[in-house]
């Protein structure tokens, strides 16, 4: 469990607003956090009632004339209110740092700022604003819901260093009740004291949205039963949360959900914060093999998983197996608990868990290095479920190294993959090997389908599952040779160096003689490690030159076929060198859109580029930069942005020349929007500097494309495009100086009419 987080002796004066220790007195800001329905305006409401010291309620819902009015209108009406040494309450959901900046800067040495967080259960919230009526900012109904649910996906819990001097979180009722209390009586000449109060405790869990609400996964407080062996990925709270306050790095657990606790089954709890324990046991994570879309029986499959897993974990020392599913209230799941549970196997060694086997580390705080991928015989990515999360979450090198190893398998086979040091599985999850395993398949429209002879299904089942513990035994053979193997060049070294000491002494010789066992055993231990880690080096080895077998579409390749052949697309291209083809893009999104598209052969996109390709990605920088010139002489009022789609739709290396106007019949939907104005485009400043320092660009995923519609000038949401462009069109937001300064986006000099 999480070690406490304890309170400062100071922390339990709060029932005394009168406190000395606090600061001088001062007008105050506070700031309130929490999702709608939270009791934001509520907690304003009694205190402004109630309280003798002069309050005034900020809400941007009615700031505009009793209707819903912008940030600056807010910080507006805070600053007169604050000179009239009126203290101010915002009243908005202040969800993460940036949206709270504004409002911090209002302190100085005669405004205090303080921050209040309503984090109440999701449930309630969702509740509140779904029943009310007559909300200020109509945000009321079905539709508040999906606002709520929003809202909690942004959360970031405040600290010190965004420039408070006091936080209360609070987590119940009971607590909001008595931080009302605690304002209520605070009179014109009182002080709190500062630091952080109703820090979040250990069984305090993360707040989820209405999706996970609606499938009803809130579970009860932490219940250990030694009977039981399932794990949920719940039970990680995050330690950002709990120590908000600390500043200790920790690792990311903010997308922990809550999972439902399986009727007559107790849930063990694990948390993140044991990840030092974690790291020293080896652990397998599993799937259920071809009980999904092989159709295995699962009454069958269970007998076999737990046979097998009862068998190997008397061979696996302190090594762990465990196995995952998606799905709470999971069928094999629960049968594999209780199978297990008959035959008393010890459930430290054997457990079940629910999560993302692609993230289990950094949303559930369990720590697998070694995971299992339920593979097709070809071992290629694709075919949705388990195979198709696992190679997309670990990126191109897993395809590539998978292809070292093995072309195919077949059923009841395994095959052991170490896992390159480029992937993001290895870098976010600390995953060292994937282990890919074909089961056998009852499901008549997949290949090898056995027609239901579970004589012959059951067979290869406990074969795929032997194969499976088998490679995972394996390597943990490798790593006991590295780990003894450098153990062992220790103890030689420093009794080569006791030896040294004593030759003169032993004038037998014996010295001698032990000195050349010691030699001995060096030079095995050092053959042992050197094969070892040639091995891993080659397996760790990627081809950065080898193209990946995604299938592109006969329309996908125009871009490919133009670059190879520009003498046959000459009315399309506009310029051509040895590196590079220009071409104007056939469906621009703005006024001005041109594509730099590189003429060397297997880069289908950045994905692709490594630093050899440097040389490459300055050429079409520089060529991109020469349109810009040639655009900004034509119309200076322009502003550009240069850079690439993490997942190109069409196949060949293109950098985009895109003015920001987005003026243009062709930008159609959130995909077109989005593909230019979220992390998804990749400026070519940072994907360069990027490559130079650690040798491959970090990509945006394709599920930014499903964001909100945003102005990229002023960030204000937008329901469709159609409101959108209209906005846009009229916004006169400035964009950020920072942008400028760093070379992402590039206007025209106001006197010179040269490039900025």
């Amino acid at each position: 469990m999480y070690e406490k987080v304890e309170r400062a002796e100071k922390d339990m004066e709060i029932d005394d607003p009168m406190s000395k220790k606090g600061e001088d007195s001062k007008t105050l800001v506070v700031i309130m956090i929490g999702a709608p329905g939270s009791g934001k305006s509520t907690f304003c409401d009694h205190v402004v009632a109630s309280s003798s010291r002069p309050w005034l309620r900020i809400c941007q819902d009615n700031i505009n004339n009793g209707k819903s009015g912008t940030k600056v209108q807010c910080l507006s009406s805070a600053a007169v209110a604050l000179k009239e040494n009126k203290s101010v309450f915002i009243d908005r959901c202040n969800m993460d740092r940036e949206q709270r900046a504004e409002f911090v800067k209002l302190g100085s040495s005669k405004v205090g700022v303080h921050v209040v967080v309503l984090d109440l259960p999701a449930r309630l919230c969702i509740s509140r604003s779904v029943k009310r009526t007559g909300h200020e900012g109509n945000l009321q109904g079905g539709k508040a819901a999906a606002v709520v649910n929003r809202m909690l996906q942004k959360k970031e819990l405040p600290k010190l260093n965004e420039g408070f001097s006091r936080i209360t979180i609070c987590q119940t009722e009971h607590d909001v009740q008595e931080a009302v209390t605690t304002y209520s009586l605070l009179g014109p000449s009182d002080t709190l004291p500062s630091g952080c109060y109703g820090v979040k405790s250990p069984d305090t869990k993360k707040q989820v949205g209405i999706m996970k609400f609606l499938k009803k996964v809130d579970h009860p407080a932490n219940v250990v039963s030694s009977s039981s062996n399932t794990l949920s990925s719940s039970s990680c709270q995050s330690i950002k949360e709990i120590q908000t306050c600390n500043e200790v790095p920790v690792p990311d657990l903010s997308g922990c959900a809550k999972d439902d606790q399986m009727k007559g089954e107790h849930i063990k709890f694990e948390s993140a914060s044991d990840s030092s324990s974690l790291t020293a046991v080896p652990t397998l994570a599993f799937p259920s093999i071809s009980t999904d879309g092989f159709q295995f029986d699962i009454e069958e499959a269970s007998d076999i998983i737990v046979e097998k897993a009862e068998e190997y974990i008397k061979k696996l020392g302190n090594a762990r197996l465990v196995m995952i599913d998606l799905t709470h209230h999971s069928r094999i799941l629960s049968l594999v608990n209780a199978k297990a549970a008959e035959r008393n196997i010890d459930p430290n060694k054997f457990f079940t868990f629910v999560g993302d086997i692609t993230c289990l580390y950094s949303k559930g705080g369990l720590r697998c290095n070694v995971i299992t991928n339920a593979a097709n015989w070809r071992l290629r990515p694709g075919g949705g479920g388990v195979n198709a999360a696992i190679f997309n979450a670990a990126g191109p090198s897993l395809e590539v190294a998978t292809k070292e190893r093995a072309k195919s398998l077949t059923p009841g086979k395994a095959v052991v993959v170490p896992l390159p040091s480029v992937s993001p599985l290895f870098k976010r999850e600390a995953v060292t090997h994937v282990i890919h395993v074909l089961g056998p398949n009852m499901n008549p429209e997949r290949p090898n389908c056995l027609n239901n002879n579970y004589d012959e299904g059951c067979k290869i089942l406990r074969e795929a599952y032997s194969s499976l513990f088998e490679g995972f035994r394996t390597i943990l053979k490798s790593q006991t040779i590295a780990t003894e193997g450098e153990s062992r060049k220790t103890h030689v070294k420093q009794s080569d160096n006791a030896s040294s000491d004593q030759k003169i002494k032993d004038e037998d010789g014996y010295s001698n003689e032990r000195s050349k066992k010691h030699k001995g055993l060096k030079y095995e231990i050092d053959c042992d490690l050197a094969d070892f880690r040639k091995e891993m080096q080659q397996l760790d080895k990627v081809k950065k030159n080898t193209i990946t077998s995604k299938a592109w579409a006969s329309w996908a390749l125009a871009l490919y076929n133009i670059a190879m052949n520009p003498q046959k697309h000459e009315k399309d291209v506009l310029e051509t060198t040895a590196e590079v083809v220009v071409i104007s893009d056939a469906y621009p999104k703005a006024k001005k859109h041109v594509l730099v598209i590189a003429r060397a052969n297997g880069l289908d996109g950045i994905r692709d580029v490594y630093k050899e390709h440097l040389v490459l990605l300055e050429m079409m920088h520089k060529v991109g930069m020469g349109w810009v010139e040639r655009f900004l002489q034509e119309d200076e009022s322009l502003i550009f942005r240069l850079g690439f789609h993490s997942v190109p739709s069409m196949r060949q290396l293109h950098l985009h020349v895109i003015s920001q106007d987005f003026d243009s019949q062709s930008l159609k939907n959130k995909k077109h929007w989005n593909s230019f104005n979220t992390e998804f485009f990749r400026d070519a400043v940072d994907v360069i500097e990027e490559i130079e320092k650690s040798g491959t660009p970090s990509l945006g995923d394709e599920s930014l494309l499903l964001k909100e519609l945003r102005c990229h000038r002023c960030k204000s949401a937008h329901p469709n495009i159609p409101r959108l462009k209209s906005h846009i069109s009229q916004c006169q937001t400035s964009f950020p100086t920072e942008l400028f300064r760093k070379g992402r986006l590039i206007q025209a000099s106001p006197k010179t009419n040269s490039i900025l």
